[in-house]
């Protein structure tokens, strides 16, 4: 099993000389089990290009995907519309994702929301692709191909679900975002023993999904210095990811959802910054920062 970065960013893409290292485009990664089926993980801008270089490998246009979407935010689904597949006769796209309870429907209302004629000038009925969608249970696992996937309740705004790929003996969770658990009731107050239970089992169920995996992939938007200011808006920190890939036992740690305004030498600068603060604490833990193109082997 092997998978490759095709976005990076989170929140908001950001092309430019500042971001031209690492990538601008948002988040968005290509799976392939051992027997080369195709799994991408997030719809942002990342997709795109990712459909070019589809489109340019044997044996033609017609492409098999598996999507499987965190959440619904703009930033990791904004490029469905434009995976190039959806328009090719002969294409099948399994659109795979949680139930919304907000608006009571399943994973096919992040597409009807963005092909509404105010926002973009293809409806699905013109695509010639078959699109399937395929709305997840929590903790219920999938088989795709070879490959099994599992999903777990993150710590989000809304509903988004970490995604755990194992094929072969081998495995990678990815969180989408995730924000650090955190109590909102000062100790003392009726409300904070409760909801401190709440958390363990919340962290214990995702500890348990990670255990072990070869490839981690995490949301560290923030420094653990800039996270205060952040709080509740669901994303994560460096420090936060590190503890969490040492406490499941992780193989490999990749940080990632890169925070937008953060330009290439800025992010290298605060991650050379975390790496001296842990330094002699990681053991056998590899930890390296997410670039558009790298990939790795399992």
């Amino acid at each position: 099993m092997k998978f490759r970065f095709w976005g990076v960013r989170g929140s908001i893409p950001s092309p430019g000389p500042r971001t031209a290292r690492y990538g601008g485009n948002t988040t968005c990664i290509e799976v392939r089990s051992d027997n080369g089926t195709l799994i991408i993980l997030d719809g942002g801008t990342g997709l795109f290009p990712l459909a070019q270089h589809l489109l340019a490998r044997p044996p033609g246009p017609a492409v098999d995907a598996n999507i499987f979407i965190t959440h619904s935010h703009w930033d990791h689904i904004h490029g469905l519309p434009f995976f190039t597949p959806l328009f090719i006769k002969g294409s099948r796209v399994r659109l795979h994702g949680a139930h919304d309870p907000v608006t009571g429907t399943g994973i096919e209302h992040v597409m009807n929301v963005q092909l509404q004629n105010s926002y973009f000038p293809v409806s699905e009925t013109q695509m010639g692709a078959t699109i399937e969608y395929q709305t997840l249970a929590l903790g219920v696992d999938v088989e795709v191909g070879d490959a099994v996937v599992g999903n777990v309740l993150m710590n989000h705004p809304v509903t988004n679900l970490g995604y755990r790929i194992g094929c072969g003996g081998r495995a990678l969770f990815f969180t989408g975002d995730h924000e650090p658990w955190h109590n909102p009731y000062p100790p003392g107050d009726a409300a904070f023993d409760d909801f401190e239970r709440h958390l363990h089992e919340r962290e214990r169920a995702i500890d348990a999904a990670m255990q072990g995996v070869d490839a981690l992939i995490v949301d560290c938007s923030y420094t653990r210095e800039e996270y205060p200011s952040k709080a509740g808006w669901g994303h994560g920190t460096f420090d936060a990811a590190i503890e969490m890939a040492l406490r499941v036992g992780a193989r490999a740690l990749y940080c990632t959802h890169h925070e937008p305004t953060r330009s290439d030498d800025d992010l290298e600068a605060v991650f050379a910054a975390v790496m001296a603060r842990y330094q002699g604490r990681l053991g056998s833990l590899q930890v390296r920062l997410a670039f558009e193109g790298l990939e790795v082997t399992l």
